[in-house]
């Protein structure tokens, strides 16, 4: 998965423009959860976001550990009564709050360092940009989401973990190959952006994003363009440095929030996720699942069972040896091979799904896509080293083999199209989904409301350098094992994933939600999902309590861009119905949808864009494309203005890469 920040949060990808510094506020209340975690918290003032009259909203801080303040903002459901309804947590692993492009390059060895600091989940840019109760505009004025998920259910936005710390680096003594790093520059907007905090402490970026820590709250002069305000100490000690170490700060978060706030966490919990979180969802429940059972068994002691009802993935990266080959898949042409190159092709990946994306676009030439085919399949290229990374798990062999994958695989569409790998229709910088919920974020009325102790901004940029190094990108985590724990158990499991998404594209999902193996899946067929307005917006292949839906017309932020569809499927699944009309029981049963073996529908290319979108563009959710602008309009937020200075400087190691 591309590790950079990308595209798709380009308009809000500027530093903390806003930044000041940030009283502590003595407004919090004081709580403890179960196991005696503590919470600070407060009631969000009406109007903050939530815009409906009498639906509450709580923020604050769960602190897991001395050190570890995870920050959440809390939304009661709309159309059901708060008390009775499920509890659904929402993190983001990655691009929608990690889409990731490359602008300047990493002189070390990890180029793709930027996806290491895409792990921790930016709850924000799910709450703002995708399915919270509201949205920002041009003028920073908050908007109201008729499609937000606390229609159905009770909302919890994790902007978990706190400095990252629970996944970024160990003491266990492994070998880390550590080297330095320059840091990408959307791989700093990724540590920017957070809530969460260890220590908060007085502090300046500089412009390669490292903190530098003063005395006092006084900025400098030499240090008045640099973003003077409230940071996060960084603290790299007694953490760990890959998914499953990552798990049980997830499930202390959850024992806080739910010992505190009991009244909303009686009934079903589900979980909501996407891009990382194709690691994230499969790892971090079936560790609560885990927990489930030591509890039952009387072995956790003052801990709450979580009645995990729910898993919804959107656009996952799963499993990075099917991703890989799912990216040289996606840019397939329909042409005839030779029949050296089609006897390579027969036993592979790329010629047992649908070739090609949807849009009959076709970013290389016949000679880059070859040349492209050997660094995933050639003697010791990507497909070699990733099964070797997963065969033997040594760190420095994964953190090798992901940078030679995304270096020769992954990287290549994004220096020959100039396109979004989130949204291949748009060119870069692309407008979608809007970014202007940053500033809003750094205004000192929204930090009182919600109590943020640290601005919306800056970490350390030193942070993720140990998890890059362990490659925890190339390696599969033991994701299927989970999925197939989480099966058996009965927790009803939907993949889904907007199909114009390059970076973690429907042809990789499809082919997880094939080796998962899930009973009956193989015989079930692609049937069209019904939504209220009659639109067909994708399809779905589901067998009991699994589902894999594909998308139309989405990239990678599938609430953005088909938000109805999004949250009726939100509803379906949280209800135990089926994904394709919501009117069947599908858990503990035989349901299986009846219809063709691939999703064959064909977009075309009436909705890929041949210019760069304006800053203030929007989206018509009707016909799937920017609505009419002027292209003369130069406005600009200052969430973009200092993107106007950032240039690409990534290149791939070959040079015959042709744009056709």
């Amino acid at each position: 998965m591309s590790l950079l920040f990308g595209a798709s949060l380009l308009g809000a990808l500027a530093g903390p423009s806003l930044a000041q510094f940030i009283p502590a506020p003595t407004d919090l209340n004081a709580s403890k959860g179960y196991l005696d975690i503590p919470l600070r918290w407060k009631l969000v003032p009406e109007g903050t976001c939530e815009l409906t009259p009498g639906v509450k909203s709580y923020s604050g801080y769960v602190d897991i550990h001395e050190d570890q303040h995870i920050f959440f903002w809390f939304f009661e459901a709309r159309n059901e009564d708060p008390k009775k309804a499920p509890l659904t947590v929402w993190i983001n692993g990655g691009p929608g709050s990690s889409s990731m492009i490359p602008p300047v390059s990493l002189s070390s060895a990890n180029p793709r360092l930027g996806y290491l600091l895409m792990l921790p989940p930016l709850a924000f840019s799910g709450l703002f940009q995708e399915l919270g109760p509201c949205g920002v505009n041009k003028d920073g004025e908050v908007y109201y989401n008729p499609y937000a998920w606390n229609n159905a259910s009770n909302m919890i936005f994790i902007d978990h973990p706190a400095q990252m710390n629970e996944l970024l680096l160990s003491r266990t003594g492994t070998n880390l190959g550590m080297k330095h790093y320059t840091v990408n520059f959307f791989v700093l907007w990724l540590l920017k952006h957070r809530f969460s905090y260890s220590k908060p402490i007085p502090g300046y970026t500089t412009e390669s994003g490292h903190i530098v820590r003063l005395p006092n709250n006084t900025c400098p002069d030499y240090a008045a363009d640099l973003d003077c305000g409230t940071y996060s100490y960084p603290n790299e000690t007694d953490t760990a440095n890959s998914t499953v170490n990552a798990a049980p700060s997830m499930w202390r978060t959850l024992q806080g929030f739910m010992g505190a706030f009991p009244e909303y966490s009686r009934n079903e919990f589900n979980f909501a996720t996407e891009s990382y979180g194709g690691h994230y969802g499969p790892i971090f429940n079936d560790y609560i699942e885990k927990q489930n059972d030591l509890i039952a068994a009387g072995r956790l002691k003052d801990a709450h069972q979580i009645n995990l009802l729910t898993v919804l993935i959107g656009n996952g990266w799963y499993d990075p040896l099917v991703q890989y080959e799912a990216y040289y898949n996606f840019t397939l042409r329909s042409i005839h091979y030779n029949n050296s190159l089609r006897h390579k092709l027969i036993n592979s990946f790329a010629l047992q799904v649908y070739p090609g994306n949807t849009y009959d676009y076709s970013p290389y030439n016949t000679s880059t896509q070859a040349q492209i085919y050997n660094a995933m399949y050639g003697k010791g290229n990507c497909y070699d080293q990733t099964v070797d990374c997963n065969t033997r798990g040594i760190n420095s062999i994964c953190s090798a083999a992901d940078i030679f994958c995304a270096d020769q695989i992954e990287y290549p569409f994004d220096t020959v199209t100039g396109r979004d790998e989130y949204d291949i229709r748009e060119l870069m910088p692309d407008r979608f989904p809007y970014g202007f919920y940053v500033d809003y974020l750094n205004t000192p009325k929204l930090q009182k409301a919600i109590g943020a102790y640290v601005n919306f901004s800056e970490s350390n940029s030193a942070v993720g350098k140990a998890f890059g190094s362990t490659g925890d990108d190339d390696r599969e985590e033991g994701v299927y094992a989970a999925l197939r724990r989480l099966i058996k158990k009965g927790v009803y499991l939907v993949q889904f994933a907007g199909d114009a998404d390059y970076n973690c594209n429907w042809l990789g999902g499809q082919q997880v939600s094939k080796n998962v193996k899930a009973p009956g899946f193989s015989s079930a067929g692609y049937v069209n999902i019904s939504t209220s307005d009659h639109v067909v917006h994708g399809q779905v292949k589901q067998s009991a309590n699994f589902a894999f839906a594909r998308i139309y017309e989405s990239g990678h932020e599938v609430p953005f861009y088909q938000p109805l569809l999004a949250l009726e499927m939100f509803e379906r699944a949280i209800s135990g119905k089926d994904i394709a009309t919501g009117k069947e029981s599908c858990i503990h049963s035989d349901y299986k949808t009846v219809g063709t073996a691939e999703s064959t529908y064909r977009e075309g290319n009436a909705t890929i864009q041949a210019k760069v979108l304006p800053v203030n563009a929007t989206n018509n959710m009707t016909t799937n494309m920017p609505n009419p602008f002027n292209s003369t309009s130069n406005s600009t937020s200052s969430s973009t203005k200092k993107l106007k200075n950032k240039k690409r400087m990534f290149k791939p190691s070959y040079k015959d890469l042709t744009y056709t």
